[in-house]
């Protein structure tokens, strides 16, 4: 009886003060696109600039460094793997971890005269921009794969959470973005499943 007693307790115990090991890791991404400003809207319309604000938040995130990466898929293969970012490489300047336990990105894109893909990566004190190859097209678009896919997120893991894609082409001509960017988990072979010349896949690592 007594025994019984004990083992009770322990299991209260665990339920009411579980272990760290035991706690849900609650890193979660919200992002919102556009802007309430309307004569900016229009103006991201008119050259046609996606432009989304992203809230990484999470009671483990403080004190976390984190990595973007991007792939770059032509013809359906994975044509390169880069480094887009790093926070440690900010380490000299006290900027290279989460402060708090929300991050606040700010990501904007479009496609340049020369026909490159430019995309800016911007952070409260700090942004980083690159440019990548692309066809000669005005479809492309920046999608929140998380939202769309439903995919998830963790920490110290990568995880897919942006993509820059040209749409399927329907049968009767139309074009579908949302097809793509929501058709779950295999986003490496997109180019074959829906015949997508080109796509850039952003991928995010909190260490």
């Amino acid at each position: 009886m007594k025994r019984i007693t004990i083992l009770a307790l322990l299991l209260l115990a665990s339920l009411v003060y579980p272990s760290y090991g035991q706690q849900k890791k609650d890193l979660k991404m919200v992002s919102n696109y556009g802007t309430d400003n309307k004569e900016l809207l229009d103006l991201f319309r008119f050259e046609n600039i996606d432009y989304y604000k992203i809230d990484f938040t999470g009671s483990e995130l403080k004190g976390k460094t984190y990595i973007i990466t991007v792939k770059e898929i032509w013809d359906g293969k994975t044509k390169s793997e880069k480094t887009v970012f790093n926070s440690k490489d900010l380490a000299e300047a006290g900027l290279d971890k989460v402060k708090d336990t929300t991050l606040k990105i700010k990501v904007m894109s479009k496609l340049t005269p020369k026909n490159k893909l430019k995309v800016t990566f911007a952070f409260d004190r700090f942004s980083n921009t690159k440019e990548y190859d692309a066809i000669d097209s005005k479809d492309y678009s920046l999608r929140n794969l998380v939202d769309e896919s439903k995919l998830p997120i963790s920490y110290g893991e990568k995880f897919y959470f942006m993509a820059y894609i040209l749409p399927y082409k329907r049968k009767d001509g139309s074009s579908s973005w949302c097809e793509v960017g929501s058709s779950g988990k295999d986003i490496e072979n997109w180019g074959k499943k829906f015949g997508i010349k080109h796509y850039l896949l952003f991928e995010m690592k909190f260490e």
